[in-house]
């Protein structure tokens, strides 16, 4: 009897994990059961104790991380850039460094047409890694698994991934400091009496926009993203900017104004009060503020790696018997060219 209802709990696991799995790559309910007891059973087994169903669990789990993780780029600051993942070696990317385009001669008339060498050269970059940390699943929840559990433990994992992500992602595309190729702009507007935060003002963009134009980066397409800080003090400045307020939860965007698409992200990097730029995640001393950035996507690129799943099976914990499950996960954006964008970070003033 007890071998019977664990041949029943198994076939069941198994049809509706073929269902999952087989929906996200076009399969019908129908081919979806099949094919997965079939696999079971090429496995050798057919309830997911051990090596028996260890494969079909990754497969579907590891799918499905990667649906939720491109899902999350859809509509966000980071879509649309210039996707390189085809280049991806072994979670390595290789650029070519082209330097600058070939210069563009209008009506000419001089002959021989002067040559221009383009000094190529392979650069290996390594993606950025993600992992996450472990969760332990008993073998109790295992073997009574729903679509509820596995999409608690997706969700939890993919939106640890890309919170990092993005968090990696914007302290990349911000300079170190001030320099003629990448400007990090001070905020003037008045200060903030709690924390001595000098305010972002209208003009404060205008001269954003100045530096991009300085720079002469493309008008069509240019972005900024700013920290929560700036889309407040924009909101009690600039009455256009607070009627079209209106952030779309799931990707960020407020709208369009001063000729950016406007985003709004709770993760920017921090500057020091003396224009330098902290490490990833670092805490904000007194006098150091979360930045907002700008930058123009074609100038951008962004490439994905490989995702993985890590498993440990409770039959390797007898003291506590539960299953161990974590995620690893490759994804780089960076510029491809250091003028880019532009920074603007808050200004600090001790005392009024």
């Amino acid at each position: 009897m007890k071998k019977f209802i664990l041949i029943i709990t198994a076939l069941m696991f198994n049809s509706f994990s073929g269902v999952l799995f087989g929906s996200t790559i076009g399969l019908s309910p129908l081919e979806s059961i099949v094919g997965a007891n079939a696999v079971a059973v090429a496995l050798g087994g057919f309830m997911p104790s051990g090596a028996l169903c260890e494969g079909v669990l990754k497969e579907i789990w590891t799918g499905e991380m990667v649906k939720a993780l491109r899902e999350f780029l859809a509509g966000s600051w980071l879509d649309g850039i210039p996707d390189n993942s085809l280049l991806v070696d072994n979670d390595v990317i290789h650029l070519v460094d082209v330097g600058v385009d070939p210069d563009v001669l209008v009506n000419n008339t001089t002959y021989p047409i002067p040559l221009q060498v383009l000094d190529d050269a392979e650069i290996p970059i390594g993606l950025d890694k993600f992992q996450t940390k472990v969760t332990p699943i008993t073998d109790d929840e295992l073997y009574a698994i729903s679509y509820d559990k596995i999409s608690r433990v997706k969700e939890s994992h993919s939106n640890s991934i890309n919170d990092a992500k993005f968090a990696k992602a914007a302290h990349s595309l911000c300079a170190n400091s001030n320099t003629a190729k990448t400007p990090v702009l001070t905020t003037t507007g008045e200060r903030d009496v709690a924390t001595g935060r000098l305010r972002l003002t209208p003009d404060d963009l205008v001269s954003l926009k100045e530096a991009l134009d300085k720079l002469k980066v493309p008008i069509a397409g240019r972005r900024l993203v700013l920290c929560t800080d700036h889309v407040n003090d924009l909101l009690r400045a600039d009455q256009s900017f607070k009627e079209q307020y209106n952030i779309d939860r799931n990707t960020g965007k407020i709208g369009n104004l001063y000729g950016f698409n406007i985003y709004e992200f709770g993760n920017n990097p921090v500057y020091t009060s003396a224009g330098v730029k902290k490490e990833v995640g670092a805490i904000a001393d007194p006098g150091e503020f979360q930045c907002s950035f700008a930058f123009y996507p074609k100038r951008i690129f962004k490439a994905t790696g490989s995702t993985k799943m890590y498993w440990s099976a409770a039959e390797n914990d007898p003291e506590y018997q539960r299953n161990k499950v974590n995620f690893r996960h490759y994804f780089i954006c960076m510029p491809k060219m250091m003028d880019a964008g532009a920074v603007v970070r808050s200004g600090y003033k001790a005392t009024a």
